[in-house]
């Protein structure tokens, strides 16, 4: 854990530093923009207001300008202002429409009536009658003023709300009504005046402006916050024409008032100021929202300004010292209203009583109405109180059994980073009560790994726009009461002066997705990483390197690619549940033998690989050496015996090496450590094998040829031939073994060791088997309707034989065709793995018997399947393995051995075949022994049709004939003392010639 100050700064910092100031709310104006033309027009109105009153200053010039200005030039400014107003109520989406229609209808009204004083002084040329229509429609100015007056004013949501409003009016008006009262009023009232219109006419100019002043200043109190600057520019034109009607009707300038005069500047500057205020915020609107006046807050330090059309509240955090949020003026002053209406009703009694006049009886009605409508407001707004004090009680309440049941903890941070409320679910999320956390420093209980990332992601919070993001996630470790660490998710709020944390424990899910992220990339049953993470890690071994050692220790880098050898046997012999306990213990010790920054892996099955890491070891051929060495020892590692329910179980492990490359993908890499692990499987299992790049040139050519075998069996280039078994003692032909050739259509032959390893790999050799199989029967039937009536032998496989693609109708149909008849066929079974099962092997060939079908069993003494096979298969023909035929001259125990195995036979009444027969000294031995068939060079090889035809035409084939017994020298090597010459196919060659198996023979040509 970090010290205490330095927590302290770091978040301090995040919720103290925000991004500097942007560009103000409002921009300057730029040439020929909105702005440039707003500040052209306010000009504009500023010279023609100052010229008319320096005109009105200095008289016009002339007494008849001075009156056509005085009363035309305001007639003018009148009509200018009725036509503004209406062409902007004319607008679309303009709010408040009525309101700037009354307007247009009061500044008509004071242009009609100046229109008319004109039209008496300037053209009758004659003073003013009063009354007169004048006075008329100067008197029809404030009506619709405040009425339009109201429509702006914010408008109360509750009945008691318009009592106060009409209140608060009346305060105004009754108050400067007093005042007026007292201070002229009065006088006037009480002077003699040509008739009762003109008193009355005396008394209501004065009235009017009271009530139009009250108004006034009542929507300066409840004005909205809607067109604020054209409300504004409004409200300051009509008092200042009030302001000038007052002193028009005040005794001090009404019987010495004349047109022209300076007087007349400041109606005409009203008239004008009017004209302007509705367009006065369209410099401050954007297209489309005419109307519309965009609000400006103060710019507080450390708020992000935006480019957006809409005010930015100000960003928390903020100091309070500097930045207080006090009260607005305007809420200050409403409040004190009341308070100034009886203030102003008590100077106007106080100023009739200090100039020792007793009080008008106008002025106690007026000062009593407006104490009235003071009491009667401060009780409405005593019961609002106690009403909107029992709401607030309410909603506290609530929102603090919400907080306070919350599961969530619900915490306040200050600047400082102190906390300032914490909720009581602490108690359950972090076992530490609320009052202990509150006053400590958050950044003391942040995990030290997460702080940094916690401080930052507060400081890009608070620099983003609010409206964009109002809330953010963070999460971290949390320090709970027994020391240790807690998985917090918290949801950040902004807050004025700091922020608000509601927090929430994911410790179990962040368990839970860390569980199944491990499960996700590993192997279920031994744990170890699964093929995507040992891909993925690869990956990161070979692109993670630094450039400076990455050609070194990026070819250093190896793959070890293991497969368990007889792993399907231990599942089938002995259970599943015992080959997992198997792949346990070997990925066990998979583990224990690499490195600890080395990887194991199981990538599926009995399939195992190791990412060995590279090193600067610029020595290739040591590091190479290392590297097969480390391997061997994990092959003999692997191969140890493995206890097993108290029996001991013996696999083997076949390794394949390969070393990265530059440019050489993951993929790839594993490739090439696979690849060659099959190569060391097909070498004899249990062997290490380094990755050649032969490799993958014998894999592709593997994989044209097989693509090449299924187009060669449809196009023909297969030809079948046919090897004769002769019977030892007088060289007759029994029967012929089928072989398959493969001729290109470029020429090129390919020998059955090439072909029919490709041919097994897929599905394949069960279309070349059928193939083989139709052919050699129709072949053989082509020959015994000639006359030639010789058995015909074809390979099976065990597997084959079981395929659910040769059923046995298949056969019995095929002889059925051909009319090939009974016991001309010789299945020759072959490839018996101990994985067969033999209940349903000896089945189907109990089935081919009974259809005629003789059972030749291949490989014999080649293992103790055979011997198996032998006891439960039902056979007729044993057939000597290769093996054993190729050493029974050289080898006393092989001789020992075959001749066992021919007297087991022929006690079992079966022929015997010995197939590999290239020697004649081999001919002589295995006669000797008791063999009753041979097939190999030393009679014949592989034959075509036409000489095939011709052999069995002729019958038999030569056999050698020598000495009975051989003689052995040396401890069991030896040779037969007689020369015997060897013949093939009708030739006689010498004892040295070398000759090739039967395997490696050519296509004969035909």
């Amino acid at each position: 854990m970090s010290s205490p100050s330095t927590s302290t700064t770091l978040l301090d910092g995040a919720l103290r530093t925000q991004t500097p100031a942007g560009t103000p709310l409002t921009e300057s104006p730029s040439p020929g923009g909105p702005g440039s033309t707003s500040m052209v027009h306010q000009l504009v109105l500023a010279l023609l207001c100052a010229g008319y009153a320096v005109g009105s200053a200095l008289g016009w010039g002339s007494d008849e300008l001075a009156l056509i200005m005085g009363d035309f030039g305001l007639a003018a400014a009148a009509g200018a202002a009725a036509v503004s107003c209406f062409l902007y109520a004319r607008t679309r989406r303009v709010r408040f429409r009525p309101a700037w229609l009354l307007f247009a209808l009061s500044s008509a009204m004071a242009a009609l009536g100046n229109l008319v004083w004109g039209w008496y002084e300037v053209v009758l040329n004659r003073p003013v009658p009063s009354p007169s229509y004048a006075d008329l429609f100067f008197l029809c100015f404030a009506p619709p003023a405040i009425v339009g007056l109201l429509v702006l004013a914010a408008r109360p949501m509750t009945k008691a709300g318009w009592v106060c409003l009409a209140l608060d009016a009346w305060l105004i008006a009754g108050s400067l009504l007093t005042l007026a009262w007292s201070l002229a009023l009065a006088q006037a009232a009480r002077l003699d005046g040509p008739s009762v219109a003109h008193a009355a006419l005396t008394l209501a100019y004065p009235l009017l402006d009271i009530a139009l002043v009250s108004m006034a200043l009542v929507l300066h109190f409840r004005r909205t916050s809607v067109n604020r600057t054209a409300v504004n520019t409004a409200v300051g034109a009509l008092a200042l024409t009030v302001m000038c009607d007052a002193l028009f009707t005040s005794p001090l300038l009404h019987h010495t008032y004349r047109s022209g005069q300076l007087l007349d500047a400041g109606w005409f500057a009203g008239s004008l100021l009017l004209a302007y205020a509705p367009w006065a915020a369209g410099r401050q609107h954007g297209p489309g929202e005419e109307g519309h006046t965009r609000v400006v807050h103060e710019h507080v330090p450390g708020h992000r300004i935006t480019g957006h059309p809409h005010p930015q509240p100000p960003a928390p955090g903020g100091d309070r010292g500097r930045y207080p949020t006090a009260r607005p003026l305007t809420g200050s002053l409403a409040a004190l209203t009341p308070y100034l209406a009886a203030a102003v009703c008590t100077l106007g009694i106080l100023y009739n009583v200090l100039h020792g006049r007793s009080v008008d009886r106008v002025v106690l009605l007026t000062g009593g109405a407006v104490v009235l409508a003071l009491v009667v407001r401060q009780g409405i707004m005593l019961l609002d109180n106690i009403t909107l004090t029992q709401e607030l009680a309410q909603k506290e309440n609530h929102f603090r059994s919400l907080v306070q049941g919350s599961s969530d903890v619900i915490m306040i941070a200050a600047p400082s980073g102190v906390l300032r409320y914490v909720s009581p679910a602490a108690v359950g999320v972090y076992g530490r009560p609320a009052e202990e956390l509150v006053g400590t420093e958050l950044a003391q209980l942040i995990h030290p790994e997460d702080l940094g990332c916690v401080v930052h992601e507060v400081r890009r919070f608070l620099a983003a726009s609010p409206q964009e993001e109002p809330t953010t996630r963070i999460e971290c470790r949390f320090r709970s009461g027994d020391g240790g660490w807690l998985n917090v998710e918290s949801t950040v709020n902004r807050h004025h002066g700091g922020l608000i944390f509601n927090s929430r424990d994911v410790t179990e899910r962040v368990r839970l997705q860390a569980q199944l992220q491990h499960n996700a990339e590993h192997d279920p049953l031994t744990d170890l990483p699964n093929r995507a993470l040992f891909t993925r890690r690869v990956q990161q071994a070979l692109s993670g390197r630094r450039s400076s050692d990455r050609g070194t220790a990026l070819r250093n880098t190896a793959v070890l690619f293991i497969d368990l050898d007889g792993f399907k046997a231990v599942n089938d012999t002995i259970g599943h549940q015992a080959g997992d306990e198997l792949l346990v213990q070997a990925a066990r010790r998979l583990q224990d033998a690499v490195r600890q920054g080395d990887t194991a892996s199981r990538l599926g099955g009995d399939e195992f690989a190791a990412l060995i890491a590279g090193d600067t070891t610029r020595d290739r051929s040591a590091r190479e050496r290392h590297i097969l060495e480390l391997a061997d020892r994990l092959r003999i590692t692997l191969s140890q015996p493995y206890l097993i329910d108290g029996s001991e179980v013996r696999v083997a492990a076949s390794i394949g090496v390969a070393f990265a490359e530059p440019g050489l993908g993951a993929g790839e890499l594993l490739r090439n450590a696979d690849l060659a692990m099959y190569r060391a499987k097909a070498g004899g299992k249990g062997r290490v094998e380094l990755y050649k790049p032969q490799m993958q040139q014998d894999v592709v050519r593997k994989a044209e040829l097989a693509t090449r075998l299924r187009a060669a069996l449809h196009d023909g280039e297969f030809a079948l031939l046919h090897q004769p078994v002769v019977r030892l003692e007088d060289g007759r032909i029994s029967s012929v073994a089928a072989h398959a050739r493969w001729r290109s259509s470029q020429g090129v032959l390919f020998t059955p060791a090439e072909f029919l390893r490709v041919a097994e790999a897929g599905d394949r050799a069960a279309e070349l088997g059928r193939w083989m199989l139709e052919k050699a029967v129709e072949q053989a039937a082509d020959r015994a309707a000639s006359g030639l009536n010789v058995p015909v032998v074809v390979r099976v496989g065990a597997r084959r034989l079981l395929d659910r693609s040769m059923p046995l109708g298949s056969v019995e149909a095929l002889l059925t065709r051909h009319g090939l008849p009974s016991g001309a066929l010789v299945v020759e079974l072959s490839d018996i793995e101990p994985n067969v099962s033999l209940d349903e092997l000896e089945r189907r060939l109990g089935a081919l018997r009974r259809l005629g079908v003789r059972i030749a069993l291949d490989g014999f003494g080649g293992g103790c399947v055979a011997i198996t096979a032998l006891r439960r298969l039902p056979v007729d023909v044993l057939k000597l393995d290769r093996g054993l035929v190729e050493g029974v001259v050289e080898s006393a125990r092989l001789h020992k051995i075959t001749s066992g195995l021919l007297r087991i036979a022929g006690d079992l009444g079966l022929q015997s075949v010995a197939e590999g027969v290239d020697l004649p000294e081999q001919v002589v031995a295995l006669r000797a022994m008791g063999c009753t068939h041979g097939q190999g060079m030393a009679f014949a090889g592989p034959l075509d049709e036409y000489r095939l035809r011709r052999a069995l035409g002729r019958g038999h084939c030569p056999v050698p004939h020598g000495p009975v017994e051989p003689a052995f020298a040396g401890g069991g090597a030896g040779v037969y003392t007689s020369g015997v010459p060897a013949v093939l196919g009708g030739g006689t060659l010498g004892g040295g010639t070398a000759l090739r198996s039967h395997n490696e023979t050519p296509v004969p040509p035909t």
